[in-house]
């Protein structure tokens, strides 16, 4: 399981980093105007779509029904489960985007209340329409890569995003000269990004002896377990989705830039999370399906318990260092071209709030496969009906005071509350504690993470006049210098408190 997360975890990392250049690239071109809360919105919305149709809730009712078929039934019968999958998916995602192009429209307009966003209204629907179709083809991916996983290959799904980052920045490099703005160019970059990832698992899955046919859609008896555990995900999916629409839409409401500032926030803290949380996510479904499939509960509840570990002890580092030293990194990424210092502080501001809740983001995808690996997709939806009530309430409430911050504040208070009550429900059912090696190292890793931020608040003082109004490639080597060092001294503290040893180190390397 180490070595798959290790795997998944640094391809997602080389996407995650080349997403960075893409958008230092984006910022330097785009700035926080206009035309950037046209594009964002326009990317933002068919990702929407897909998390609520493909990555949110087909995942979860896909991968334990394909994995436990797999297990007890044998690949033939696991592969006819996917193609019967597949066709029904083709069939609802060709309605929805043909119904989505000819009322998107109308679907901006309720997307942007206030007079200042309907003046672009018309960029907002012609980028959209561009980058729409993207939903079908990730929506194939996600099937395609949910196979992969089942089979315990994992390296090309996480590999694809990859191609969206190179497509994007080529696109908005060689494209933008012959088109109406840059806009243009990263839609179209989007669009062609979608075939590609398709055509590149499409690869991967014949290189692993497996092709899934097209064929008529029938409700087999695996195919309606499927969907008996398909419509709560569904409903799950849609509460997570609510979240993110809420900050789409209110984003709207804000002065303009807003939705810039939380991009650009957003892109930061999704470092984290995709190089952790959705590596240990994407690995941790499969391993406790198919150890509750053995009847191994023992191993399972193992298996989460070092997830944990080892997802607190990635992540702690990035939420310090996003609480201490936001605005440096920030200025140094970003500083460029038409992005201010002003743009700087703002989405600063908006990643320190994000900050607070990004462990709790990141471990709570260790605790919901002890639910989806079960079979049950309901009870994280009546979960997640109370998180979403917490998060919009604050976002509104907030919203006039904080403008976008109040945004990031609410999705960190919903997602902690989401954790509690995982746990606590998992905890009543059974299924779920911190065993002794648990219960000594996760509070020494907090206490290492506070070693840290002193650490960083330390070096940060002493970098400030290298730092000031320098947004140079020293600037950048400065912060990255001081973040390096900082991360030394939380690592010495893990050793130093005995929250990490030796001799795991020694082992991971043998399991290597």
């Amino acid at each position: 399981m180490y070595r798959k997360i290790a795997s998944v975890g640094g391809l997602t990392l080389a996407s995650r980093v080349l997403g960075l250049v893409r958008d230092q690239i984006i910022a330097a071109v785009l700035g926080a105007g206009p035309v950037a809360d046209a594009f964002f919105l326009a990317n933002r919305l068919p990702n929407h779509f897909r998390s609520l149709f493909a990555e949110g809730a087909f995942n979860v009712a896909f991968l334990p029904a394909f994995t436990t078929t797999l297990q007890r039934d044998g690949k033939a019968e696991a592969l006819a489960l996917a193609e019967q999958v597949q066709a029904i998916l083709l069939a609802v995602l060709l309605v929805v985007l043909v119904a989505a192009l000819a009322a998107m429209p109308w679907l901006i307009q309720l997307m942007e209340p206030g007079s200042a966003a309907a003046a672009q209204t018309d960029l907002k629907v012609e980028l959209t329409r561009i980058t729409f179709p993207y939903l079908l083809f990730m929506s194939l991916v996600s099937l395609q890569g949910g196979v992969l996983n089942g089979l315990g290959r994992f390296g090309a799904a996480a590999a694809a995003p990859i191609l969206l980052n190179l497509f994007m920045i080529g696109a908005v490099l060689g494209l933008t000269p012959f088109l109406p703005t840059a806009g243009h160019a990263l839609a179209w970059g989007v669009f062609l990004s979608g075939i590609a990832q398709f055509l590149y698992l499409e690869w991967d899955m014949r290189r692993a002896g497996v092709s899934l046919r097209l064929v008529r859609p029938r409700l087999s008896p695996g195919v309606r377990r499927f969907f008996r555990a398909l419509g709560p995900a569904t409903l799950g999916a849609g509460m997570a989705q609510i979240s993110v629409f809420a900050d789409t839409i209110i984003a709207q409401a804000l002065p303009t830039g807003a939705q810039s500032y939380l991009n650009y926030a957003d892109r930061l803290n999704q470092l984290p999370l995709g190089v952790i949380g959705i590596a240990v996510g994407t690995v941790l479904l499969p391993e406790v399906t198919r150890r509750l499939a053995a009847d191994d509960h023992e191993g399972a509840l193992a298996s989460q318990n070092r997830a944990i570990e080892l997802t607190l002890a990635l992540t702690l580092p990035f939420a310090i260092a996003f609480l201490v030293a936001a605005e440096p990194i920030l200025a140094a990424m970003f500083e460029r071209g038409r992005f201010t210092a002003i743009d700087s502080h703002q989405s600063a501001l908006t990643l320190t709030a994000y900050a607070f809740g990004l462990p709790a983001v990141v471990l709570v995808r260790c605790l919901l496969p002890g639910f989806y690996a079960r079979g049950d997709t309901a009870t994280p939806v009546k979960i997640a009906v109370a998180t979403v009530a917490l998060n919009v309430g604050l976002k509104i409430a907030l919203m006039d005071s904080l403008s976008q911050v109040g945004l990031a504040v609410g999705t960190s208070a919903g997602v902690w509350l989401n954790i509690v009550l995982l746990a606590w429900v998992l905890h009543r059912r059974g299924q779920f504690s911190l065993d002794a090696a648990s219960r000594r190292r996760l509070p020494r890793m907090v206490l290492a993470g506070a070693v840290m931020a002193a650490a960083l608040w330390g070096l940060l003082v002493l970098a400030a006049p290298a730092l000031a109004g320098r947004s140079d490639l020293l600037a950048v080597a400065t912060v990255l210098g001081v973040l390096a060092v900082a991360g030394l001294v939380y690592l010495a503290a893990l050793f130093g408190l005995g929250a990490l040893r030796r001799e795991d180190l020694r082992r991971l390397r043998r399991r290597g």
